[in-house]
C-alpha cells in the first residue's frame, strides 16, 4: 500500500499551469528525485504534498496516522530561540522538555547549585518516562554532524546556516515521508557524504529535489520529471533517465515537425479559398480548426540559456606565485605555509568544509587580504571575473535589467552593442520579468542573474565561489561548456563534486589545521590520491611492531601466552584510562563554550572523541577475548 499517491491533481498559479492531471505512487523504502528545469513547479508540488497548498483539481491522498517532514528551498522561519529548540520542533510533543533539559543541564554548568540540580533530576525524571532520551540523542548527533552550535540564537544565524538548522530539524523527526527541497545546498562535501549516509539507512519514502548530479546518482532509486505540466516516472537510476529522456525528446521533437508540416499543408488548402467551403470539405475545415487549437495548446520546451564569456587579452603566462604564506585572523591560523604557482591556463579547484579558509584564499591571490607571512606575486594583465557566493553584487531593490544596465537600455557585450532585453533572453529572463526586483528572483534566477552581469565584460581571470547553487541540471551542463571553451584561468570553490570532476585540472585541498595540499585532477582525482586513515600510523610504525591479528577459531582454546597474560593484565587499566578520557571530553563538548570556540578546535576535539570511542570499543573487544580464551577448557 502506497504511503502517498496523487490522481489526476490539477494545480496552476496564474495562467501557467503547474500540474496537468498528474498520478504519481510512492512506497515505503523508496528514494525517489523530482527534477526538472527552474521554475517547472517542484517546490510547489513538494508544498502540496506537505499540505501547504491545495490542488486545483484531482486528489492529493497521504495515508492516515504517518508523518510528513519538509525541508524547504527558501527558509522563512523567523525565531528568536535557539538553534537547539528550532531543531527539537521537529519533534511533536518532546520540543519543549527537550529544550528545558538541554538549557538546565548548561545553566548547572555554569551556576551549580541545589536548585539546578533538583531542576534537571526533575527533568530527567520526565525525559525517562517520555522515552525521550534517545530523542535527546538523536538530536545531539544531528547537531553535531552537521556543525551547529545548539546554543545560538537562530536569529543571529545567516541564510545558509539557517537553512542547516532547518535540515536537522527535518531529520530528527524521523519521519514516515521525508521531502527535501535542494538539501545539499550550503552543506560541504563531508556534511553532505554524512547526509547521503544517513539517508541511505532511512526507512521511510523520501522524496528530493536536487541538481547536485553525484548526490542524485547515489541517492535515487526512481526519477520524477516535471516537465511543461506533465508528471513522469522513469523507473531506474540518474544514467537510466537521462539515456531515456534523451531518446523521448528525440521522437517528440520528429512528432512535432511531421504535425507542423501537415498543419502547413492545411493552411495552404483553406487559402484556396471557395473550395474549402463546400459542403463535402467541412469535415476538413473542422479537422484543420482542431489542429490550430492542438497547435496552439502546444507547450513548448523553455529555451536553453546561452553562456557565453569572452576571453580578455591574455594575461602573462605566470597567474599567480605563492612562497610559504600564512594568514591569520586575530591571531588565530587560517592558512599556513601555502605554496603553489598558477599558470595562465591552469583551471585550479579550491576544496574544503566551511569555514575552513578557501573564501579567504581566493582574496589572497587576488590581492583583496595581505598574507601575514610570506610572499605572493600576482602576473601581469590580469582581468578578473568574479562570481561571489554572496551575491553580493546585485541590488535586491534594483531591477532585472537595472541589475545588468543600471538604468540604459544598451549595454556593450564582448565588444558589440546589444539591447539588454535580448541580452538577457540569453539568460532566460522573458521580457515580462525584466523590471521585477531582484527580491522576487528565485535562488537559481539570480545566479543566472548574476552570470549575465558577470559575462559583460571580457575577462581572462575567472574566480567562481559556489556558483552550482539552485542552477538546473542543463544550466549547469551548459556553464561546463563555457568554462571547457574559455581559454583563460579558473579558480573555482566549489561543494559540487561532479562539476569539479568535470572542470578542474588540479584541487588545492584545505585541511583543518589549514595547510592547503594540492593534487592533479577533481574531485575524485583527490579521493583516490589522499592518504586513507591508518596508512599513516602503518607507515608510522616500528620496523618491529607487528599488527594484532585475530587468532583463528582452531587456536580459541589454546593457553595465553605470557605476552597475551601481561596484555590482559594490563587492559582493564588501559580501559579506564580511556573511560576517564571519554568523560572528560563528553563533559567539555557538554559545555556551553564549546561550540564559541574556533571550528577548528571544535573539530579536533569531535575528532579525539571519535577515536577514544574506538579504542575503547577495540580494547573491550580484546579483552573479552582474552578473557574467553584464558578460562580452563572443559
Amino acid at each position: 500500500m502506497p504511503l502517498l499517491r496523487l490522481d489526476k491533481v490539477n494545480l496552476a498559479y496564474g495562467h501557467r499551469p503547474l500540474l496537468e492531471n498528474a498520478d504519481l505512487e510512492i512506497f515505503r523504502g523508496e528514494r525517489v528525485c523530482l527534477l526538472g528545469r527552474n521554475g517547472e513547479g517542484k517546490s510547489s508540488m513538494m508544498r502540496l504534498i506537505s499540505g501547504q497548498v491545495v490542488a486545483d483539481d484531482g486528489t492529493c491522498w497521504v495515508r492516515p496516522g504517518i508523518r510528513v517532514a519538509q525541508l524547504s528551498q527558501e527558509v522563512d522561519l523567523d525565531s528568536d530561540d535557539i538553534v537547539f529548540k528550532v531543531v527539537a520542533g521537529g519533534l511533536p510533543g518532546l520540543a519543549d522538555l527537550l529544550t528545558d533539559y538541554h538549557e538546565a543541564a548548561v545553566s548547572l554548568t555554569n551556576n551549580p547549585g541545589p536548585g539546578e540540580v533538583d531542576r534537571l533530576a526533575r527533568l530527567q525524571h520526565e525525559l525517562e518516562a517520555a522515552d525521550g532520551w534517545k530523542m535527546e540523542q538523536r538530536v545531539e548527533t544531528v547537531l553535531s554532524r552537521l556543525g551547529l552550535d545548539g546554543d545560538v540564537l537562530f536569529s543571529s544565524l545567516s541564510g545558509g546556516w539557517r537553512r542547516r538548522a532547518m535540515l536537522a530539524r527535518a531529520l530528527v523527526s524521523d519521519p514516515d515521508i521525508l521531502l527535501l527541497d535542494e538539501p545539499t545546498n550550503h552543506l560541504d562535501i563531508e556534511a553532505i557524504a554524512w547526509l547521503e549516509e544517513f539517508l541511505l539507512e532511512y526507512t521511510g519514502a523520501l522524496l528530493f529535489v536536487s541538481h547536485d548530479r553525484a548526490f542524485v546518482r547515489k541517492m535515487s532509486t526512481r526519477i520524477l520529471e516535471l516537465d511543461r505540466g506533465r508528471l513522469t516516472s522513469w523507473p531506474g537510476d540518474y544514467d537510466a533517465y537521462l539515456r531515456g529522456k534523451a531518446d523521448q525528446l528525440e521522437t517528440e521533437a520528429r512528432h512535432n515537425a511531421l504535425f507542423d508540416k501537415r498543419l502547413s499543408e492545411e493552411e495552404v488548402w483553406i487559402r484556396q479559398g471557395i473550395k474549402a467551403r463546400r459542403t463535402r470539405n467541412e469535415g476538413r475545415v473542422r479537422a484543420l480548426e482542431a489542429m490550430r487549437e492542438q497547435r496552439r495548446q502546444r507547450r513548448e520546451r523553455s529555451g536553453t540559456a546561452k553562456i557565453q564569456l569572452e576571453s580578455g587579452e591574455a594575461s602573462g603566462k605566470l597567474v599567480f606565485e605563492a612562497e610559504d604564506v600564512s594568514f591569520s585572523y586575530d591571531g588565530k591560523p587560517v592558512i599556513r605555509d601555502f605554496s603553489t604557482r598558477i599558470m595562465r591556463g591552469d583551471r585550479v579547484g579550491i576544496i574544503g568544509p566551511n569555514g575552513a579558509g578557501k573564501s579567504t584564499l581566493v582574496k589572497l591571490l587576488l590581492g583583496q587580504l595581505q598574507p601575514v607571512t610570506g610572499r605572493l606575486t600576482q602576473g601581469t594583465k590580469l582581468e578578473v571575473a568574479y562570481f561571489d557566493q554572496q551575491r553580493a553584487q546585485l541590488d535586491e531593490n534594483k531591477s532585472v535589467m537595472d541589475n545588468v544596465a543600471d538604468g540604459n537600455q544598451h549595454i556593450m557585450v564582448a565588444g558589440n552593442r546589444r539591447h539588454v532585453a535580448g541580452y538577457l533572453q540569453d539568460f532566460l529572463f522573458p521580457p515580462e520579468r525584466l523590471q521585477s526586483p531582484v527580491k522576487s528572483l528565485s535562488g537559481g534566477e539570480r545566479n543566472r542573474l548574476l552570470l549575465a552581469r558577470l559575462f559583460t565584460q571580457p575577462a581572462n581571470l575567472l574566480v567562481m565561489d559556489e556558483p552550482t547553487n539552485d542552477l538546473d541540471v542543463e544550466t549547469l551542463e551548459l556553464l561546463e561548456e563555457m568554462i571547457d571553451q574559455f581559454q583563460g584561468t579558473l579558480l573555482l570553490v566549489s561543494h559540487d563534486r561532479e562539476f569539479l570532476d568535470n572542470v578542474v585540472t588540479s584541487s588545492l585541498v584545505i585541511t583543518p589545521e589549514g595547510r592547503v595540499e594540492e593534487y592533479v585532477g577533481g574531485y575524485s582525482d583527490w579521493q583516490r590520491q589522499r592518504p586513507r586513515p591508518g596508512a599513516t600510523k602503518a607507515a608510522s610504525a616500528s620496523p618491529g611492531e607487528k599488527p594484532i591479528a585475530k587468532p583463528a577459531a582452531v587456536q580459541k582454546a589454546a593457553k595465553l601466552s605470557y605476552k597475551e597474560q601481561r596484555e590482559l593484565d594490563t587492559l582493564p587499566r588501559t580501559i579506564e584510562a580511556l573511560e576517564a578520557q571519554q568523560s572528560s571530553l563528553t563533559a567539555e563538548i557538554s559545555g556551553t563554550s564549546f561550540y564559541q570556540q574556533d571550528k577548528d578546535s571544535i573539530q579536533a576535539t569531535l575528532a579525539r572523541l571519535d577515536e577514544v570511542n574506538t579504542r575503547l570499543e577495540t580494547c573491550f573487544e580484546r579483552w573479552a577475548e582474552l578473557e574467553e580464551r584464558s578460562k580452563p577448557a572443559g
